[in-house]
């Protein structure tokens, strides 16, 4: 059996460190690995970080020329799983209502296949009105939602808002390529 093809996208919050982890543990358990960063992503964790855990380039760029028909068409056509970690509250409303205005929006519009998102954000934020209109939608559409979870979170509050720990998004994900896994999820 062929790895199985997996994006790791990370979008820019605090949480994006843990994206880190994410990658090893799936990469160590003969994961197939491609990371794609947004602009923001990247003030909170180095593309080289990425690229040393996943053994690949790291995809920032929706016109980068190794993707003569574009990165995000070329992505989504050759991948099996699309996972965010961190989502925030930006990515999940461009999500929701169709926004394709970067790399990992685009990607997102594309991409066929069984998608994963794992929010992080302020408690304010999580709990707000449009950012749960957006959760019910992307629910609604299919998209597997982890987390969040209550605990401390970098505005020195707790509240819930804190991204599912990287153990809980691996399992999910490993799960998704069981022997057992639902044929139409995997």
């Amino acid at each position: 059996m062929a790895k199985p093809r997996i994006i790791i996208a990370v979008s820019g919050g605090v949480a994006a460190y843990k994206s880190a982890i994410v990658v090893s543990q799936l990469v160590q358990s003969e994961h197939d690995v491609t990371c794609v960063m947004t602009s923001s992503s990247q003030k909170f964790l180095g593309k080289a970080t990425l690229e040393a855990l996943s053994g690949k380039k790291v995809v920032t760029d929706t016109f980068d020329s190794d993707f003569p028909l574009g990165s995000h068409i070329e992505l989504a056509r050759n991948s099996d799983l699309l996972c965010v970690v961190p989502a925030t509250a930006n990515f999940l409303s461009k999500a929701a209502n169709g926004l394709g205005d970067d790399l990992l929006s685009t990607l997102y519009l594309c991409f066929t296949g069984p998608v994963v998102v794992a929010p992080a954000m302020n408690c304010e934020m999580w709990e707000s009105k449009s950012v749960q209109r957006n959760v019910i939608k992307l629910v609604d559409d299919g998209v597997n939602m982890i987390g969040p979870e209550e605990g401390w979170l970098s505005c020195r509050v707790k509240g819930v808002g804190r991204m599912s720990e990287p153990e809980t998004i691996v399992e999910f994900i490993v799960s998704q390529f069981s022997d057992d896994a639902d044929p139409a999820k995997a």
